[in-house]
């Protein structure tokens, strides 16, 4: 049995160089003490801020300063926990830094407080008497949005200072995942043992072509979860119940409506992505389903299976340097400067690649202000490695943008538009590969690659957001939020989407329990926006060219300046439709034409 490197045994080229952050704990903690000497002296604009144009702007610029130099701080402590979250020092430098939010949120909810209070017409004569207020209309709209559902200003202070106890339940589940998930070895029918983790699951044994690896793995994961199956729960409940709470308080119509308020979208939106590609996308991955249990020869196609390779021989070996050249050809159609940027993200160690213990699964890109973006990944030489990559070097690549043409304020868009960049780069690696080869078993391979991409947002993420929409209601309406009641909903809705052509056991029921997004808001349902958005960018780059490529960069470089609708109406994608959402799900009928037609 293969067992798994402590973090100081793997490769260092494997892992990210977090020295461009700060060049060691001893200058992290300088600044950590730095940022909290600036939070205080922001006090020195209480009560002020109506007095001239000129106090507001100097407030604001401090105030952006403060929550920079946060960022980069809490990056540092985030980055290196997640590299190794079984360390004692990283997690008392993440909680270290979850206080200094707090005081840092406590310390500046004055500001928004005195703005909302602005007698009728100041804030719009400071705008015109300071050029400088321009900068922040963006931040200044949002929050005269909010007016309505504000509180007092002492109520919201102390909800500010709250912010570690109300983000507790994120904390907790992470830590948890991070260090206390355990998953017991298991054999093979060749009588192979294997070691098993979240990362090694997940990496490794989903989508293994091996049934007997397959489904044993699945035993031992379940296994794993069902021991803390009551604690996530619990933990779960408490983050719906903080939300329906916050909701309540702040009178809105419905928790979903207070979630969906940062998001800068109409609910429409909303509802018409998860009602649309629910009923449209079914019957397409039911037939995806059919597909795999005939190739497969499996009597019947257990949740554990609906991974499992097609053409397993046809498996091309990735290194992680002939994964970046790919990703570069592919990506070369958006030009010199979004290539360049995306050859030193791999080549500068700005990727961590390695698998040790500790290591937080999954994969992600932070984007630190002023510094440059990081991404985690565990690279098991797949192609759904290159995939993955693609999609956190688009996240990398947004930001990056973003962060040389906008200010710290400006930078990030509203939550819905967030994934359609990263998105953009699996499909611009799609159709660079299909668009060189006509050889069947490389197509079909790309293809199910592709899928692998719908699959994870439309279906797992998708099917997320719907339980997130089942739950949010049943406590409103006073029900209670348990290990059973979580267990039940999540298998209905698998059963409901995958007919009778998927078997639902006990650890698909239990599949709510894999993710943290449920601690994001409604985070879920944005991954299926992205798609929808990217999937129609991508034909427009195929058919326009540079064109929309160029469209596309102005999009990237706007940050957060306008809402998602606008930016993808700034692309050419008209989201306020429900037009692309069907566009999307056909096209998704159509890859599974072809991939039926390649067994044949």
């Amino acid at each position: 049995m293969q067992n798994r490197l402590s973090r100081a045994d793997v490769p260092v080229e494997t892992t990210w160089d977090l020295s461009d952050l700060f060049a060691d704990d001893a200058a992290w903690d300088v600044e950590f003490q730095g940022v909290d000497a600036a939070r205080e002296a922001l006090a020195g604009y209480q009560g002020r801020l109506g007095e001239r144009a000129a106090t507001l702007l100097a407030c604001l610029n401090a105030v952006e300063s403060v929550q920079a130099r946060l960022m980069r701080v809490g990056s540092f402590a985030h980055l290196r926990n997640a590299q190794d979250g079984t360390n004692p020092q990283h997690q008392a430098a993440v909680a270290r830094v979850a206080a200094l939010q707090a005081r840092v949120a406590a310390a500046t909810s004055f500001v928004d407080a005195e703005i909302l209070a602005f007698p009728e017409g100041l804030l719009q004569q400071f705008i015109a008497a300071e050029p400088g207020l321009a900068d922040f209309n963006t931040y200044l709209g949002d929050l005269l949005a909010l007016r309505p559902h504000r509180l007092g200003a002492e109520a919201e202070r102390v909800l500010a200072s709250l912010g570690e106890v109300l983000n507790a339940p994120y904390m907790i589940y992470n830590r948890s995942k991070a260090s206390d998930l355990q998953f017991a070895p298991f054999t093979d029918a060749a009588g192979t043992v294997y070691a098993n983790s979240v990362n090694g699951f997940e990496s490794n044994y989903e989508g293994h072509a091996d049934t007997s690896v397959r489904r044993h793995a699945w035993a031992s994961f379940s296994a794993g979860l069902k021991a803390y199956n009551q604690t996530y729960a619990a933990t779960f409940a408490t983050e719906v119940s903080k939300n329906v709470t916050l909701a309540r308080l702040r009178q809105y119509p419905s928790t979903e409506a207070f979630l969906l308020q940062p998001h800068k979208i109409p609910q429409a939106v909303y509802t018409n992505i998860l009602d649309i590609i629910q009923a449209g996308l079914a019957a397409h991955m039911q037939r995806y389903a059919r597909l795999r249990r005939r190739v497969l020869g499996l009597d019947k196609l257990l949740y554990c299976d609906i991974k499992a390779p097609l053409d397993p021989e046809f498996n091309p070996h990735m290194t992680y340097e002939d994964g970046c050249a790919l990703i570069l050809e592919a990506l070369a159609v958006m030009g010199p400067e979004y290539v360049d940027f995306a050859r030193t993200a791999m080549q500068q160690r700005w990727v961590d690649r390695a698998d040790n213990i500790g290591k937080s699964s999954g994969a992600f890109c932070a984007s630190p202000y002023g510094v440059h973006p990081y991404i985690l990944i565990t690279w098991s030489n797949t192609m759904r490695n290159v995939f993955t990559l693609a999609h956190e070097l688009g996240h990398g690549g947004h930001f990056g943008l973003a962060m040389q043409h906008q200010r710290f304020v400006n930078t990030r868009p509203a939550m819905p538009f967030v994934e359609a960049p990263s998105i953009m780069n699996e499909m611009l690696l799609a159709q660079h590969i299909l668009a060189r080869s006509q050889e069947t078993r490389l197509r079909r391979s790309v293809i199910m690659q592709v899928l692998g991409t719908y699959h994870h947002n439309f279906v797992t993420h998708l099917l997320e957001a719907e339980l997130q929409r089942q739950v949010y209601a049943l406590a409103e309406g006073g029900g209670s939020i348990t290990a059973a009641v979580l267990n039940e909903r999540k298998g209905r809705i698998l059963e409901k989407f995958w007919g009778d052509t998927v078997e639902i056991d006990d650890g698909a029921r239990m599949t709510w329990m894999r993710q943290p997004h449920y601690y994001m808001g409604l985070y879920p349902y944005t991954y299926s926006v992205g798609l929808v958005a990217s999937t129609a960018m991508s034909l427009r780059v195929q058919q326009e060219g540079q064109a929309a490529v160029q469209r596309w960069l102005q999009v990237l470089k706007a940050g957060g300046t306008r809402t998602p609708l606008e930016l993808m109406q700034l692309a050419g994608i008209d989201m306020a439709s429900p037009q692309p959402i069907h566009d999307a799900v056909a096209y998704v009928g159509r890859l599974i034409d072809e991939l039926e037609q390649s067994f044949d």
